[in-house]
């Protein structure tokens, strides 16, 4: 036996190593002008951009705070041209408040999104790995937040630690990691058992080494694509928290712009749409670009491209 293991060192060590790259190199490439040749992908793309240049650019257009009132109340867009998109019901410029609303929009959906997809690919690929009393623990744990609305755990996580900007990122970040670790965990119990894996294993690799390099590689496509439609959902939500006054009082958010916007809505309504549309088309925009990803990323797309 450890002959034969000895004898096939060399073929296996190959193996594994070229099972380490979650792709071929020209599966690689046709995944890319997949994705390239979307144009639906090409719209997401375009678009967060144009939303993350203004939300990095906002301090620089609009230096002032965005909740100081400038002017005078429920001027409609073109109305005056020192308030192009117009004023809201306390005489707040709501370019301003577009543009440093997206800071915290994209800010809190980013990092209560990446939270989740740390402890959900922690939480997947421990239990996907390991199996066994490991993954009958994690998988009831698991069971537990899914059977909790998604939002109505998110408002009660808000409720008790405070309506803050670390405690609406903490709570996303609780709220979005079960499907990431489900679909983590369904990806490592299907690739634990394939030849590379079991190569590694008889080459004597340890589990980090396994985890790392053998197994998640080839289970980031699939995480990936959660990620981007948990990310839009993160958005959503943390809008709607906003919207109900549970957002930080102390900086503006798409979601608080349409709350403070409702009561204007027979005769302003342009307070709610436009903060409504901008929610829209980003939430619109990731969501695109996890379809492309997820058509590029496919094996059966990606062997007849």
């Amino acid at each position: 036996m450890a002959r034969s293991l000895a004898a096939s060192s060399g073929p296996l060590d190959t193996a594994s190593g070229q099972a380490a790259n979650a792709m071929p190199p020209a599966d690689r490439w046709r995944s890319l002008r997949l994705f390239a040749a979307n144009p639906s992908a090409w719209f997401g793309m375009i678009f967060l951009l144009a939303v993350f240049a203004g939300a990095a650019l906002a301090p620089v257009i609009y230096p002032g705070d965005p909740l100081s009132m400038v002017g005078r109340p429920l001027l409609w867009p073109g109305e005056n041209p020192a308030f192009p998109l117009g004023t809201d019901g306390l005489g707040r410029d709501v370019a301003a408040e577009l543009l440093h609303g997206a800071r915290q929009s994209l800010f809190v959906g980013i990092i209560g999104t990446a939270l989740g997809a740390v402890v959900g690919v922690v939480v997947g690929a421990a239990a996907g790995t390991f199996g066994g009393w490991v993954d009958t623990i994690l998988v009831r744990i698991l069971e537990v937040f899914q059977t909790l609305p998604n939002f109505v755990l998110l408002v009660v996580l808000v409720a008790i630690a405070g309506p803050q900007l670390w405690s609406i990122t903490l709570a996303l970040g609780i709220v979005t990691w079960p499907p990431l670790a489900r679909i983590t965990r369904a990806e490592f119990r299907a690739q634990r058992n394939k030849e590379f894996v079991l190569a590694a294993v008889g080459l004597g690799y340890g589990k980090t080494r396994i985890i790392f390099r053998e197994i998640l590689p080839n289970a980031l496509p699939a995480i990936v694509v959660t990620a981007s439609i948990m990310l839009a959902m993160a958005i959503l939500m943390e809008s709607a928290l906003s919207f109900m006054g549970l957002g930080d009082p102390n900086t503006v958010s798409w979601g608080s712009m349409i709350g403070d916007g409702r009561q204007f809505l027979r005769t302003n309504w342009n307070l709610t749409a436009i903060p409504g549309v901008a929610i829209a088309l980003t939430v619109l925009a990731f969501n695109l670009i996890g379809d492309a990803l997820n058509d590029a990323l496919n094996p059966r797309y990606v062997r007849r491209g």
